[in-house]
């Protein structure tokens, strides 16, 4: 028993370790033409918005907050199937409501975390992924014509996983009283920040 947190630790630092030296990978294996605009701009687009950002944290952060192999599943689960919202975009496939769907993604993820709420670990999966299909959609649909689809799906995805990186090392405070309430306050913020989306404020 003794051994599982341990376990879920080392599954964090070894994802991490591995989202990174696979950015600093590509960096350099991309670095002329068309391709290397593409990782750039794919890695750059997640981080330019607001909503993209609280969402991808949030993702991470309710992992942590559930804990167990919630804390790497979660943040597998939304750049994998955001790699196939961005093909449907990238394909010209129309989803309607995508901007709805990204500021709804932060406000029930934030909800989630703000109220605390642990539903099975395949529910969770569920939401995460069905969130993950409109932000993919969005990054596919904004594709900079100059750009290699691939290189910046690589991109995305990268800077996708260290958002998540964000909210799992942020996430792990709930080890503590003071830190399961930085936790739920942060949640609710991102929750905020999406009801500010959905009615235009920001």
């Amino acid at each position: 028993m003794k051994s599982l947190p341990n376990a879920r630790l080392r599954a964090t630092w070894t994802w991490a370790a591995t989202s990174l030296l696979l950015s600093c990978t590509i960096a350099s294996a991309h670095s002329g033409g068309g391709e290397a605009g593409g990782l750039k701009s794919g890695f750059l687009h997640p981080i330019t918005g607001l909503d993209h950002v609280a969402a991808m944290v949030a993702v991470g952060l309710w992992g942590a907050f559930l804990g167990s192999r919630a804390t790497w599943l979660l943040p597998v689960i939304f750049p994998m199937v955001m790699a196939v919202g961005g093909a449907l975009g990238v394909a010209g496939v129309p989803i309607p409501g995508v901007e709805t769907g990204i500021a709804l993604s932060a406000i029930a993820l934030g909800g989630m975390i703000a109220f605390a709420v642990r539903p099975p670990l395949w529910v969770a999966g569920v939401i995460v992924g069905v969130f993950a299909i409109f932000h993919g959609h969005a990054h596919g649909t904004e594709l900079p014509e100059s750009a290699n689809a691939l290189a910046f799906a690589i991109g995305f995805v990268v800077s996708t996983g260290l958002l998540h990186l964000c909210g799992i090392a942020f996430g792990l405070l709930v080890k503590w009283p003071w830190g399961k309430v930085a936790v739920r306050v942060a949640g609710g913020g991102i929750a905020a920040l999406g009801a500010c989306f959905l009615t235009g404020v920001l």
